[in-house]
């Protein structure tokens, strides 16, 4: 029986850690629990380099607000 501690600390990172995941998976269309599969499997053939790319996602997600650009309204030919 897992502790409640542990249960803690396991939901924290589904919850924090995994958002990464469900954003690729959303973007390509797949399951995000795949997703997941993907990255732990390529970061033991590759030894982790996929984490690189991970953490960088997650830091872009994390501070989105600040690559977002303004994008002009265009404009119709009814509203000149």
């Amino acid at each position: 029986m897992i502790s409640k501690n542990i249960q803690k600390i396991l939901l924290y990172f589904e919850f924090k850690s995994f958002g990464v995941c469900k954003w690729w998976g959303r973007k390509l269309g797949l399951d995000s629990s795949r997703v997941r599969i993907a990255f732990i499997y390529t970061s033991f053939f590759t030894l982790g380099s996929p984490l690189v790319l991970y953490f960088a996602t997650h830091w872009i997600l994390e501070h989105k607000h600040y690559f977002k650009l303004e994008r002009k309204k265009k404009s119709t030919i009814w509203e000149l």
